[in-house]
């Protein structure tokens, strides 16, 4: 799974990485600085801790994406 989120104050989109198959689990914060993990509920774990729904342009993108990556791994 991959997402791309208009980050508000910046030009650059926030982008996820789930990709189960080849074992990447990253993301793009904001700023273009970047953060990887071991596991992907690790990537949503940080998700979950540093970032908000108001931090989006579409709030709604955030939360939809939220809401599949945990039916996806079942948390």
């Amino acid at each position: 799974m991959e997402y791309n989120l208009s980050c508000k104050g910046s030009a650059l989109p926030c982008e996820v990485t789930l990709d189960e198959d080849n074992g990447r689990y990253m993301l793009r914060n904001a700023d273009s600085t970047g953060q990887y993990f071991n596991t992907p509920q690790q990537l949503v774990e940080w998700i979950q801790a540093n970032w908000r729904s108001s931090d989006f342009i579409n709030p709604d993108e955030f939360t939809k994406m939220m809401q599949e990556m945990k039916n996806h791994l079942n948390i």
